[in-house]
Formats: structure tokens, C-alpha cells, sequence
């Protein structure tokens, strides 16, 4: 029978690399939780409308990468390609408009969109992101953009650089959308099939087209940051001015518009100088909640790719330390393997990470295997032992022994 291997484009993630995701994941959630922020955990999959009308439907993720499907009801449903949408539904659904504004969230799910598979890019894939809701202050957006950085800075990955736009609002996005046809118009025959559906409906996606040739149309193009009105202008200049004010070293990119339509104004873009890959982006959305159903409410918010991160943290950081066992207990025969239970059990209590036989392996056998697990310490607990009600405990690393009470409390002061 042939064996059932992992479906084109999910990785396993094994022991050996899961304990280095859990360090930096803590990591980013202490910076996180250290601005304000709480986790939230939605649903995997979503009405599939949630992510037409959020993430917009003349998008690359709704046009080609969503995974749809109708359920045993006939309802569409899609794994979620990204977070914020279904965190903004969560918001309303849950009445967090209620709460104090701005309402700080903060996520690390698994997403999907059906993808090329390559190098850096999966069909899972895993995001860290924040979202906050309630304020249109360019403060908001400086703090975000400041929180971004911080990420980086605590995970020891140099190199990286910020760059930022802005987008603009619907009010002056309407003119500048009139230039940028003029503009496509002339040479619309020569783009690909989806930047001609896109024409009409919204033309500023085609400015996020992959295809060479599109890119290649697109040079010299109007900028949205050259047709901004006054209150986007003004915002941009107290987000511009802010940054510099606090020493945050940032290029003004007008190529960025991200490639999910809720976003309004800022957007921003945090690239690895190496690669020229883009490890985190983000921007505020004025637009999403209201156009989930609530009132007008401002947000700003962000996103990183785990999977990348990661390759970033390993390739500039010392090697993190796997947990290894505090303990390990030796032990042959009924009685003393009752005895090793016991004391297992009330160490493992106390904190204390303790390994012990559940092989039935032989004395020899048992310290090879202690060995290969790295613990630090290892006690024997034999016929000897339990008739002194004393145990040797021994160093791996020293070699080491000590004497102590065949005691939870007395082992605890020798190991710690």
C-alpha cells in the first residue's frame, strides 16, 4: 500500500524547528502585548462573501488563490487567505465597538491561498498580524509602523528597511484613477487578461500586476501620493514628520498599494535589503468595518510572514537552546518503578522537567538513552535506594554526584 504523503505546498513542522517557532513566537507576542495588543482566534474557514467584500474582489487573493468550496449545506466557504478580515467580522459580530477605542488585536493563525509553489511561498502558510480599531490619528499609524520595527529589532534581524505610501481615500482616489486610465488606456490590448478586467472596476490593482509585461507597461505611471487631497496630504506629512522625529529611517515608495483592496492612506512596507523580499506590510482601512456592516471606524494594522521571518531570525542568530530534560530516573523493577512515579510526578509538579523509563530498558540501556536526550542530571532508583531512602544524583556534564534524600523537595535543591 503506498503511504499518504503531505498535500503540494504544506510543510510539516517537525520537533527539532518547533521549539525555535515557539521562542520567536513568544518574542513577538511580549512586543505585541508590550503596545497594548491581545490575541484573538477566529474561524478557519469564513463565508466566502466575508473575503469578496473585504479583501475585494478584483484582487489577485479572490480572483486566483482563495480555496472555495460549497459545504453540505450549499453554502460557499473559504479558508481564510489573510486575518484582518475576519478579525474586523469579529469585532462587530462580538460588539467590540462597545469597548474603549482604539481596540488593539493581535493574531498568529494558519492561512491558505492556492499558490505557485517556491521557495518562500506556501500553500499554508502562517501570519503574525495586529490590527488596530478606532483611531484615525496619524499617531495611530506612527505607532503601528514604530510596533512593526520593534519586531525586528527583538529578534536581532538587521538589514531591513521601511518603506511607505500612501493611497490616498476614496475622495481623491476617484481623479487619480481617471489619469492612471488615460495612462493603462493606451496600451490596454498589451496587458494580460486580468489587468484588462480590472480596467474598468479598479484600475490601481493592475499597478500590483506580477506579469512582466504588465510591469514593464506600467513604468511612468501617475503616483496616488502626486493626486492626494488636503486631509490625506496632511495626514501623511504628520506620519512623514513623526517618523523622522522619533530617528526612523524610511523611503517614500509610490509603487506600494498592497495587494488587498481595504486599504486607505498609509501603507507601508518592510523589505529585507538582502533579498528585496517583503517581510511585513501593513496600512490603515478606514473603509472595512463600515463595509462590513458598522459604523464608520477607523484602523490601522499589519501582517508578517512567519515562514520568512524565521528564515531571517536562523540566518542571523545564534542557535536557541532546545528544552532538554531536568532529569532523567533510572529505574528496574515493580517497586522501584512505582517509586520512580511517584517521584516523577511530584517533580513534574514543582516545574521540574523529568524523563524516565516507560521501555522496560535495561539499566545500561536507560543511561545511553538519558545520554541522547541531553539531560542534565540522572538519579538511579534501585533496590539500594529504596531500602536507604537516598539516590546519587549525577551531573551528565560534571560527572559529578551528590547525595540527597529519595525526596521531590531534596533532589529539587541539587538540579536547580
Amino acid at each position: 500500500m503506498d503511504m499518504i504523503q503531505k498535500p503540494k505546498g504544506t510543510k510539516d513542522l517537525l520537533p527539532e524547528d518547533s521549539y525555535k517557532w515557539q521562542f520567536v513566537e513568544r518574542k513577538v507576542a511580549k512586543v505585541l502585548e508590550n503596545y497594548g495588543f491581545k490575541e484573538i482566534r477566529v474561524p478557519v474557514f469564513e463565508y466566502t462573501e466575508l473575503f469578496q467584500r473585504g479583501v475585494g474582489e478584483t484582487t489577485d487573493v479572490v480572483q486566483k488563490e482563495m480555496y472555495t468550496f460549497d459545504d453540505k449545506g450549499g453554502r460557499s466557504i473559504t479558508l481564510r487567505p489573510e486575518g484582518t478580515a475576519g478579525a474586523v467580522r469579529a469585532y462587530l459580530e462580538n460588539g467590540m465597538a462597545s469597548k474603549p477605542s482604539p481596540v488593539k488585536l493581535y493574531y498568529n493563525m494558519a492561512m491558505y491561498r492556492y499558490e505557485n509553489v517556491q521557495k518562500g511561498r506556501l500553500r499554508e502558510f502562517h501570519q503574525i498580524g495586529a490590527e488596530l480599531i478606532g483611531s484615525s490619528s496619524y499617531l495611530a499609524d506612527v505607532d503601528t509602523i514604530l510596533m512593526a520595527k520593534s519586531i525586528f529589532n527583538t529578534l536581532n534581524i538587521p538589514n531591513i528597511k521601511l518603506n511607505i505610501n500612501s493611497i490616498g481615500c476614496p475622495k481623491c482616489r476617484s481623479e487619480y484613477q481617471k489619469k492612471l486610465r488615460e495612462f493603462i488606456g493606451k496600451n490596454l490590448d498589451s496587458y494580460c487578461d486580468t489587468c484588462k478586467t480590472r480596467f474598468e472596476k479598479n484600475p490601481m490593482r493592475i499597478l500590483d500586476c506580477k506579469e512582466k509585461k504588465c510591469k514593464e507597461l506600467n513604468v511612468g505611471a501617475p503616483m496616488m501620493i502626486d493626486y492626494l487631497c488636503e486631509e490625506c496630504k496632511e495626514h501623511f506629512e504628520n506620519v512623514k514628520s513623526a517618523l523622522s522625529s522619533a530617528n526612523v529611517e524610511f523611503e517614500i515608495d509610490s509603487s506600494i498599494v498592497r495587494g488587498l483592496d481595504y486599504y486607505t492612506k498609509t501603507v507601508f512596507e518592510f523589505i529585507d535589503d538582502k533579498t528585496g523580499l517583503t517581510v511585513l506590510g501593513g496600512g490603515r482601512y478606514d473603509g472595512l468595518v463600515e463595509e462590513f456592516g458598522g459604523a464608520p471606524t477607523p484602523a490601522v494594522g499589519f501582517a508578517t510572514g512567519v515562514e520568512r521571518v524565521m528564515e531571517l531570525f536562523e540566518a542571523t542568530n545564534e542557535q536557541v537552546q532546545e528544552n532538554v530534560p531536568d532529569l532523567y530516573i533510572v529505574s528496574c523493577g515493580d517497586k522501584e518503578n512505582i517509586k520512580a512515579i511517584e517521584i516523577a510526578k511530584n517533580l513534574r509538579k514543582a516545574g521540574v522537567y523529568v524523563e524516565k523509563d516507560i521501555m522496560e530498558r535495561s539499566f545500561k540501556a536507560q543511561f545511553k538513552y538519558a545520554d541522547k536526550l541531553n539531560c542534565k542530571n540522572v538519579i538511579v532508583i534501585g533496590e539500594d535506594e529504596l531500602t536507604s531512602g537516598k539516590v546519587k544524583v549525577k551531573n551528565m556534564a560534571t560527572g559529578e554526584e551528590v547525595e540527597a534524600e529519595l525526596a521531590p523537595e531534596a533532589i529539587i535543591n541539587i538540579i536547580k
